[in-house]
Formats: structure tokens, C-alpha cells, sequence
């Protein structure tokens, strides 16, 4: 028997009345029913087949309608799940997928980083900044965590050193010597929750001291031009060119914030000549030199570039994290600091440790077993891997794309044909690829020209999606 009207799914109200086509009018009714909100996030929607009686039009109507708006980003169609609104904040005027080159991608219509609302997680990330999490070493580290309880002596437990644990820092000086050149020692490493934290001591220690400007790298992160300025330093942007970024002489700047190892997001090393000249300049001038060892421990196609700290230590601040080298979650860094500023920093971080102790324990105890090692050179040859099919498949499919800063790192700047970042970014925000332009890294102040460009992690999926998402990558370059 044929079943009625009455009993086929859900029921939804719409009036696909104005001008144009029948399928141009159910569009619009649809979109508008989102717009307004009465139609939330997440709602699904009646079949084809369902709405298709209830209007009494034909099936095909409605599926090209849905097709139409799934494409624009206000519904999502998954099999199995049906047809649904798209995840977001209503009420916009547009999918918020649709997004600008300077804002970073998401889902289509995914709120706005303001949302009271869970972020939503892209089909596919390749957004910089995050390792594959899936393969944080979680055997081995439960392995050191109770290594590292079972010799604790009872008092770590407690409040502690503001610096960090003896333990972990007696671990990273030696570490750090051996694998980046760092000339420390224990009682000058200063132990912090993430990079972050770091910068907001040191712009905290640097203000106190009667410092005005630190100049940055024209391209970078604005999170941390946003940290320093909070506590009322200038961020001038450097001068920028073929050869990458250009401190020898910033002015009247008391410091500079760099990633000389592998200039972030550009991807090169900083010049020899430029790592010399900058050195000189904080001698002369008595000014400090922040050095962000951003992506230090993965190489692939050169020789490891010391850090600049081992040509200068009474002058430049080392900061470094496990977050790409582990995962973020930990909320471990360090900044090993010139002997002048250590006891400063410590006491701009308080009378008490604010980092886990069974967090620093634990590395502790993952660096001295040889642990720390044994993941890194693993990752190093994955990532490898996924860095050489980015390059191959590019380079393939999109020739006219050019592939640059891959020497080391966890991303890839992949330089476009003039004029295109914008729709190649929006295009990859409605297919719910997440990446960012590199507009969206470019300081305000800076005096190079713009450059179209994508800059793509390659680090953050999950060895199972990465197949997926360089497939949905290379789908939407020009």
C-alpha cells in the first residue's frame, strides 16, 4: 500500500513563493529559513522524497535544490546522516564559510572564532601549527610517567621551584645542547606552559626593564605581535625580501622576536650573514634577540641549523616547546634565558610552578631515556613522507603552483598564479578544507609586497586522512 503524505519523515514549513523557477524559489525559501535561524545548526531536514510530497512537487526538484545549497555551504549531506543544517551561527547574511583570504578556514558555516559554540572541526585541517596527534607516543610516554612516579621523591609534589622541576631542566640542557647547539645550564632554563606563556614573561620582564619596541618578522603569527602589545610594546614589522627576513639593523627596537631555524611561515632558514649581523647588532646595542625555535627538530633536505643562542647567549632568549615534537595539550616550553634576565623571568611567573609536575617529571624521563629521540627521528621520516606526495601531487596536478619552504617544518608555502588566494581559499572553506592564505600571516606593517600563496600544513591529519585531504587540496588550486 502506498504510504501517505502524513506519515513520510519530518515535518517542515515552507512557502517557495517570489519570482523565478520552482527550484529557484524552494532555494531561496530554504537559504532564508537558515538565515533567519529558524532552521538551526544541525537540524536535519526532510528527505527529497518527504518534502517532495508534502509540496507536491517533483522529487528531483527538491534534490537539486539541497545539492545547491550544500554546495553554497548553508546545508551539509553525509550518507547515513541525511541532509542537515551546516554547523555555524545563523543570522550572518552569508555561510560562514565563505570567508575572507585574512581569516582562517573552517567548515561552512562554522561560527565565528566569537561563537559561544564549540568549534567546528574542518573535513580536512591543514592549518599550520598542530602535529598529526594521533601519533603522540602514548605507550612510551605512560611508560615514563610511571618511570618517573615510581622515583619521584615526595616533595615534588608540591608547590615547587617557579623555574620548573630540576629534573626536566637538568634533562633540556643537556638535550639542547646536544641536538640544537644551546649553550645553557640548568639554573637558567625557566620552564613555562607552552610558547605563549613564554612571550607573555618576557614581554611582562622586558616592559619592567623600560623596553618600548620588539620588531617582528613580517610574516607570522598575530596571536603573538597580539601578546607583546598587551603588555605595551610596539611591534614594528622587519624588512623582508628574496632572502627572507632582514634584523641586522631594526631601528630603534630594544628586541627582536625571530624563528631563524625556519622562518615562519616562509619556511627558509635565516641567512647566515643575517644571523651574524643580528648577533652584532645586540652586542652594540645591548638590545635582546627572542629566538623561536619554531619546527627546529624536523629537516628533511639539509643540514640542522644550530640556534642562534649558541653564537650569543648573554644576548639572545631561547624559547622552544614539545607542542609540534608531542602535542600541544602538554602545555610544556622553556626559555632558556641569558643569566641577567633569569632571575627576572622567574619572578614574573610567580612564587609557584604553574606547569603540571607529572607533565615535567615525565619529560624529564622521556628525554634522558632516549625516548624524546626515538619519536622525533619517527616523525621526522612520516612527515617526510607526507611532504614529498604534497610536493609530487602538486606539482602534477597544478603546475602552474609553485612549492616552497619544504627543506624542514610541518608546512608548505605553496606560492599561486597573482590575484587567486582569495577564491582558492574560499573555494577550499566551501568544500571544508581548512587552510589559511598567506595574506592571513602578513603583518599590517609590512613593506614587502603581497604575495598569493597558500600556507598548508601537512603535519595535522591523521596518516588514515591524508590521502583525503592532499586529494581535496589539489581539487581546489587554480
Amino acid at each position: 500500500m502506498a504510504e501517505s503524505w502524513a506519515t513520510l519523515g519530518v515535518d517542515l514549513h515552507l512557502e517557495p513563493t517570489g519570482s523565478g523557477g520552482l527550484r529557484r524559489r524552494l532555494t531561496d525559501a530554504l537559504r532564508e529559513a537558515v538565515r533567519s535561524g529558524r532552521l538551526a545548526p544541525g537540524t536535519r531536514l526532510p528527505s527529497s522524497r518527504s518534502l517532495a510530497a508534502d509540496l507536491g512537487i517533483a522529487r528531483n526538484t527538491v534534490a537539486e535544490a539541497y545539492a545547491d545549497l550544500v554546495a553554497e555551504g548553508w546545508l551539509t549531506a553525509r550518507q547515513g546522516s541525511g541532509t542537515r543544517v551546516a554547523p555555524g551561527t545563523p543570522g550572518t547574511g552569508a555561510p560562514s564559510g565563505a570567508r575572507s583570504a585574512s581569516a582562517p578556514a573552517t567548515l561552512p558555516g562554522a561560527g565565528p572564532a566569537t561563537s559561544h559554540r564549540a568549534p567546528v572541526r574542518p573535513l580536512h585541517d591543514l592549518v599550520p601549527g598542530t602535529p598529526d596527534l594521533a601519533a603522540f607516543p602514548r605507550t612510551e610516554w605512560l611508560k615514563a610517567t610511571r618511570r618517573a612516579l615510581a622515583t619521584a621523591p615526595f616533595h615534588a609534589l608540591g608547590y615547587g621551584d617557579p623555574r620548573g622541576r630540576p629534573e626536566l631542566r637538568t634533562a633540556l640542557a643537556g638535550y639542547l645542547a646536544r641536538a640544537r647547539g644551546v649553550r645553557t645550564h640548568p639554573d637558567t632554563i625557566l620552564i613555562t606552559a607552552g610558547f605563549s606563556h613564554a612571550l607573555t614573561l618576557l614581554g611582562t620582564v622586558l616592559r619592567a626593564r623600560g623596553a618600548r619596541t620588539v620588531a617582528v618578522e613580517s610574516y607570522g603569527l598575530d596571536d603573538h605581535w597580539a601578546l607583546l602589545r598587551s603588555a605595551g610594546l610596539a611591534t614594528p614589522a622587519l624588512p623582508y625580501d628574496e632572502l627572507g627576513t632582514d634584523p641586522g639593523e631594526p631601528g630603534t627596537a630594544d628586541a627582536v622576536l625571530l624563528t631563524p631555524a625556519h622562518q615562519f611561515p616562509m619556511g627558509t632558514a635565516l641567512h647566515p650573514d643575517r644571523r651574524a649581523a643580528v648577533v652584532a647588532w645586540a652586542r652594540r646595542t645591548g638590545g635582546l634577540v627572542l629566538e623561536d625555535d619554531y619546527d627546529g627538530e624536523f629537516r628533511y633536505d639539509r643540514q640542522p641549523v644550530g640556534a642562534l643562542q649558541g653564537l650569543a647567549p648573554d644576548r639572545v632568549v631561547y624559547l622552544g616547546t614539545a607542542s609540534k615534537s608531542l602535542a600541544p595539550g602538554l602545555r610544556l616550553g622553556w626559555m632558556v634565558l641569558p643569566p641577567a634576565l633569569a632571575a627576572e623571568a622567574a619572578s614574573a611567573k610567580g612564587r609557584a610552578d604553574t606547569v603540571g609536575v607529572l607533565e615535567q617529571l615525565t619529560l624529564a624521563e622521556f628525554l634522558t631515556s632516549g625516548a624524546y629521540d626515538r619519536h622525533v627521528r619517527s616523525s621526522r621520516l612520516r612527515y617526510r613522507r607526507r611532504r614529498d606526495a604534497l610536493a609530487t601531487a602538486v606539482t602534477e596536478r597544478a603546475p602552474e603552483v609553485r612549492v616552497t619552504g619544504i627543506a624542514a617544518g610541518l608546512h608548505a608555502v605553496l606560492r599561486l598564479p597573482p590575484g587567486t588566494e582569495e577564491s582558492v581559499v574560499q573555494a577550499a572553506a566551501w568544500q571544508g578544507l581548512a587552510l589559511h592564505g598567506l595574506s592571513f600571516h602578513r603583518h599590517p606593517q609590512a613593506v614587502t609586497d603581497p604575495l598569493d600563496a597558500l600556507v598548508v600544513g601537512y603535519g595535522t591529519p591523521p596518516d588514515s586522512a591524508w590521502a583525503g585531504a592532499l586529494e581535496a587540496l589539489c581539487r581546489v588550486l587554480p
